[in-house]
């Protein structure tokens, strides 16, 4: 099992997690959910909610929204906002535990391209969504994003011989536009209509001070020796310069299907 497939790793990440990436994947769940029309009276699931970016979102338009993870951790932050709105619930979104046709509008930004059996997970969404309801899934582009992309660079900059970590098989699979879009009309969807969004990621020099902090969920970080991880933090301070901030262009693809 590979870590980012293991609930506990994201148990323990949950608040790190929260703190540090939720702030930047708000901007691609915010979106996402431009991309379909919610109301009061819509019914509205988050498949690997994670943190809850794209179901406090949606939850904001008045639509009941039920998130879903298979990660303790993460099903608690979400409850911990004490939304009358939103329910929160462990759950494997490969196996959904949930009716047919019973949603208006199914999303997972970045979740169900983690999942062991990816295309699972599609259908799961498919399933459980009404007909005329939507499916809307976003994903990274190849090297990922934020600080994953940039250690990504900078290792196989400054160690062109050692492998980088391994993007999970539905990252590489939906990289295209034209590859995402025939998986979501195998799983079931109809006229998927797949767009590019970027934001910049604003890394913290400031935060370089504790790098395990900042780059502690990546692989990429965490199997690097002392001497390693100081020459990571030079190049970056390098890439900085006098800058306060350092932007990282991180690209996904939001897909937006029929049901």
């Amino acid at each position: 099992m590979r870590e980012f497939e293991n609930p506990d790793h994201w148990n323990a990440a949950a608040k790190h997690y929260q703190q540090t990436a939720h702030p930047f994947t708000a901007h691609f769940a915010e979106a996402a959910l431009a991309r379909v029309t919610l109301t009061p009276g819509s019914q509205v699931l988050d498949v690997a909610t994670g943190t809850g970016a794209l179901a406090l979102a949606a939850a904001r338009t008045g639509a009941a929204v039920m998130a879903t993870d298979f990660s303790e951790g993460m099903v608690a932050c979400v409850a911990s906002a004490g939304l009358d709105n939103v329910e929160a619930r462990v759950m494997d979104g490969q196996a959904l535990d949930l009716p047919d046709a019973s949603f208006d509008a199914v999303f997972s930004i970045f979740g169900v391209i983690m999942f062991p059996d990816w295309r699972k997970g599609l259908r799961e969404m498919q399933r459980v969504t009404r007909p005329g309801g939507y499916g809307i899934v976003a994903t990274w582009r190849e090297q990922g994003a934020a600080t994953f992309l940039l250690l990504g660079n900078i290792r196989r900059k400054l160690f062109p011989e050692r492998s980088s970590m391994a993007m999970p098989d539905a990252v590489q699979a939906l990289s295209e536009p034209q590859d995402f879009s025939n998986e979501l009309i195998l799983a079931g969807f109809r006229d998927p209509v797949i767009e590019s969004v970027t934001y910049d990621y604003q890394l913290d020099v400031a935060a370089l001070a504790e790098p395990d902090t900042l780059f502690g969920m990546s692989p990429d970080w965490t199997c690097l020796s002392d001497s390693e991880k100081t020459a990571v933090i030079a190049e970056v301070r390098r890439m900085a310069g006098d800058q306060a901030f350092m932007a990282i262009p991180s690209t996904a693809l939001i897909a937006v299907a029929k049901r």
